[in-house]
């Protein structure tokens, strides 16, 4: 499919976006990516190598070398990205329907995700001009003063739980500090990462300084993380592929942050609202289909309302059916792929074997009447215990553990047992308590009486094994930018 982008030509999604460049990979190689309700093919991609990753790498060290971005005035790059941020919710409906087919969410859940995703770059467009240094009074007759300076070439590594979203809090806060990208989206769903290219190019940016290479990650994926010329590893994915990166990094001492996974608890207190914290609960391991580092996959409930909220739960999740992604009031859709689907389904069956109860789903689930797609039935779990696999791993699907807890003191030491470190939250009507809670419990973002509200102006990140470093908000440019002392003696 051949068009017209600002002059570009566009042929994704069977070509690789390189310095401001559509082109063939070197190898000729395509991979298929398909449509996670049916398992139909939507479409050929182009399948990166070493040597793309290579030429993307190079185009983008030249970007940055010879300046056009980072010796732009700072309001100028502010003016780019904001026309970034106006092209995706210009493109918000069609850019929704791709992350529909290609990820298989529901078509509401995508148009959220885009509507934050054009936050993200307005966001950033407003901290182009307020990157600034500090006067420091040294002793003597010295200036010392700082410089905030881009760290150069950032290998951008995303996963494909909301893919337009990831790349944007990654590549919007990378181009406001000045640097160049090379973007590798997750070989699930490659296709939103081609339509941010084409957007780029028509909002302005210089050649290479977005590049975008689609492709496995461990061969494309590693050939980044390895290579000399990035100064800059920017990777959301599994703990495990996270721990790889770092080793693979090592190497060359260059700089990385990581976002990965989670086991979320979500904590309900006797005094919470039964109804506000049920809905909560629902909506913190359904929404998109549990595929969501941040999924409230361990549900704490003190005792004495346990059984009641169970069964609030288990009505919800026997309602929920799966629908045509594209239409707007399905709330569920299939998991991303085959390879997830045989996952989720092996920890029910742990889940099972185990000994915990099943008190809702527990199967593959049936779409138009038939066994086909990557559909799991909206699953829940009762008498789990911390000892569990299910309560201890990171499934990534719609499978829920509950477990009770007796007092604050239980429900803080059940918490926080787990190597994991991402989110929390806690339903209570007692607002000390909820400040205690807030406090105690080991992970980089907690909710009080909601769940899942993220904004582009909040920091987010893990502690323990959920990862290091903070994307979004302020913070997040601290991962783009480095700072330069400069001494000048005025005896």
């Amino acid at each position: 499919m051949a068009t017209e982008v600002a002059g570009v030509e566009r042929r994704a999604p069977n070509r690789l976006f390189i310095g401001g460049e559509w082109v063939d990979a070197a190898g000729g190689a395509t991979f298929e990516t398909v449509h996670p309700a049916t398992g139909e093919t939507l479409a050929a991609v182009a399948e990166a190598g070493p040597a793309d990753v290579d030429a993307a790498v190079a185009a983008a060290r030249r970007a940055f070398d010879e300046g056009a971005w980072v010796r732009l005035d700072a309001a100028d790059r502010a003016r780019i990205l904001w026309r970034m941020a106006d092209l995706v919710e210009a493109r918000r409906e069609e850019l929704a329907r791709l992350e529909v087919l290609d990820n298989g969410k529901p078509l509401r859940e995508a148009q959220i995700d885009i509507t934050q995703a054009a936050d993200a770059f307005r966001y950033y467009a407003g901290w182009c001009t307020k990157l600034q240094g500090d006067t420091i009074p040294v002793r003597g007759n010295v200036l010392n003063y700082t410089l905030r300076e881009p760290l150069g070439v950032v290998g951008a590594i995303i996963p494909w739980n909301f893919p337009l979203l990831m790349a944007s809090w990654k590549v919007a806060p990378a181009l406001a500090c000045a640097n160049t990208v090379v973007l590798k989206p997750a070989e699930q769903t490659p296709l939103s990462a081609l339509e941010l290219a084409a957007i780029g190019a028509e909002a302005g940016l210089p050649p290479g300084v977005l590049n975008v290479v689609t492709g496995y990650g461990e061969v494309a994926g590693a050939a980044l993380v390895r290579h000399p010329d990035v100064d800059k590893i920017a990777f959301t994915g599994s703990t495990a592929v996270g721990r790889t990166i770092m080793r693979e990094a090592a190497e060359t001492l260059k700089k990385v942050s990581l976002e990965l996974g989670g086991k979320s608890p979500n904590i309900v207190f006797e005094d919470a609202d039964l109804e506000e914290a049920a809905r909560g609960a629902f909506s913190g391991i359904f929404y998109n289909a549990g595929q969501c580092c941040t999924a409230g996959s361990r549900l704490l409930v003190q005792r004495s309302v346990h059984d009641a909220l169970l069964e609030k739960l288990a009505e919800r999740a026997r309602k929920l059916q799966p629908g045509d992604p594209l239409d707007p009031k399905t709330r569920i859709g299939p998991l991303v792929s085959r390879e997830q689907l045989e996952r989720v389904l092996g920890y029910i069956e742990q889940g099972r074997s185990e000994g915990a109860r099943l008190v809702a789903g527990g199967g593959q689930a049936a779409y138009a009447g038939e066994l086909r797609g990557y559909w799991v039935e909206p699953t829940i779990f009762a008498d789990v215990t911390p000892a569990h696999v299910i309560a201890r791993e990171e499934i990534f699907g719609p499978v829920l553990a509950v477990m009770p807890f007796d007092d604050e003191e239980d429900a803080v030491r059940i918490a926080n047992e787990t190597v994991y470190g991402l989110a929390a939250a806690i339903w209570t009507s007692n607002l000390k308590r909820a400040h205690r809670m807030a406090r105690r419990i080991h992970a980089g973002t907690i909710w009080v009486n909601t769940y899942h509200p993220l904004d582009a102006a909040s920091p987010f990140g893990g502690y323990k094994q959920s990862g290091y470093g903070r994307e979004l908000g302020a913070s997040a440019l601290d991962l783009y930018t480095q700072i330069k002392s400069v001494w000048i003696d005025l005896s």
